[in-house]
């Protein structure tokens, strides 16, 4: 309510990598939801190793149910979307195991799902894994890295100011 009262303070945010991999551009996810921008703009990664960690601190707004999807709400309100590979939800949660539930507080870096890499290689129709701003609506600036490869946890993927 004071925001509203006396001006906004501007909100920027550094998301660190949930996975470590490979950078690739959105627009190169092999997937038109994606590559797009419908469900909002952001980056993605190759993964070299099946563990995600969470970008930023914040709320688990949703797990999907076969654990290869995560939405994580940050205290400043911005939505992140983080999907494992393209597809995988049709393996109906083989080889994922989430560790996180809808409603947990976590940090930067704490795990919050493990995956079979070679299984979803394997099955799925990628294994490239977008990490989407869902309310882009409320983000003034997106800077994506510039790095080619990232470290989850470690290397910055994402900053964000909020409006």
């Amino acid at each position: 309510m004071f925001k509203k009262l006396f001006g906004k303070k501007e909100t920027t945010m550094t998301l660190v990598s949930p996975i470590t991999g490979k950078v690739v551009k959105i627009e190169d996810v092999p997937d038109q939801v994606f590559s797009q921008k419908m469900i909002g703009d952001g980056i993605a990664v190759e993964p070299t190793e099946g563990v995600v960690v969470a970008p930023l601190d914040g709320e688990i707004a949703q797990i999907f149910p076969t654990n290869h999807a995560v939405g994580i709400r940050s205290k400043d309100g911005l939505e992140i979307l983080i999907h494992i590979g393209m597809e995988t939800v049709a393996m109906g949660g083989e080889g994922f195991e989430g560790h996180v539930k809808q409603g947990d507080q976590v940090k930067a870096g704490d795990k919050i799902v493990t995956f079979d890499l070679e299984l979803v290689k394997e099955k799925a129709e990628s294994i490239i894994s977008p990490v989407v701003i869902t309310n882009f609506d409320a983000v003034d600036t997106l800077t994506k890295t510039d790095d080619t490869s990232v470290t989850r946890g470690e290397s910055v993927l994402l900053q964000v100011k909020m409006k």
